[in-house]
């Protein structure tokens, strides 16, 4: 297996974890900021707090940038060594 197709496994395989938990808080924080979100204590039941819907929203955002990055650093092109772009020297002429 080469680079290529590792670095490719792991753009998915992040993609696939990071892309269903990010989708999965990005609901709940949109759900938290409109009012929709309750816990209960001992018996009394209590609205979630805004700032933990603010919190899940950007918790996704960072999620969704993973792939992302991760994408970005293993499918990158690496530079080829400088030695083998040398191109050859010209022959030699023969001496009359």
């Amino acid at each position: 297996m080469n680079n290529k197709n590792t670095g490719m496994i792991a753009t998915v395989a992040t993609a696939i974890l990071c892309g269903c938990c990010a989708l999965f808080a990005c609901i709940f924080g949109f759900g938290t900021i409109t009012g929709n979100g309750n816990f209960s204590v001992s018996g009394a039941t209590q609205p979630i707090p805004l700032t933990y819907g603010y919190v899940f929203l950007c918790l996704s955002f960072l999620m969704i940038l993973v792939p992302v990055i991760v994408g970005f650093v293993t499918l990158k092109k690496k530079p080829a060594d400088a030695a083998a772009e040398v191109p050859p020297a010209p022959p030699s002429t023969p001496a009359e």
